[in-house]
């Protein structure tokens, strides 16, 4: 298991701010030599800390800018209901996210679509149609001053 020290916590600082910044800059930065940095990263991927790197891609300029977080409780408490649903909503591309949760109903879902009309589509064609689902509750996102995921 590769150690998480000083240096290594500020490495994914910095690779969380900007996955795209170079060796050389990232060294710079935590107080390392480049050689020393690249091993270090390369260690954090190895282990699987660094799962990867991606664009973070602005949804509105690619006609997506409808947000909606939704809750779904399943009409079974099973496995089978769980897997099922899973499997279902992994087929979802307005899915971006799917968290099982604890509480009054067990998953979480983050929706990206065009417009209200297509998430109005998405939650009648797609959830409104599943077995599983029991409930299902909308919270619309209006604005996000803070979002720091990659």
């Amino acid at each position: 298991m590769t150690k998480l020290d000083q240096i290594n916590d500020r490495i994914l600082q910095e690779l969380s701010r900007d996955g795209r910044i170079s060796n050389l800059e990232l060294a710079d930065r935590v107080g390392l030599s480049p050689s020393a940095c690249l091993r270090r990263v390369q260690e954090l991927e190895r282990s699987g800390i660094i799962k990867g790197y991606r664009a973070v891609l602005d949804r509105n300029a690619l006609g997506g800018g409808f947000v909606a977080y939704v809750t779904v409780g399943l009409n079974a408490h099973t496995k089978a209901a769980q897997e099922a649903f899973e499997r279902a909503i992994s087929r979802a591309p307005e899915v971006r996210e799917c968290h099982n949760i604890t509480g009054a109903v067990e998953y979480l879902l983050r929706v990206e679509a065009a417009s209200l009309e297509a998430y109005k589509a998405f939650h009648t064609d797609v959830l409104g149609t599943l077995p599983q689902v029991h409930a299902i509750t909308s919270y619309v996102v209006m604005g996000s001053p803070k979002d720091v995921r990659a």
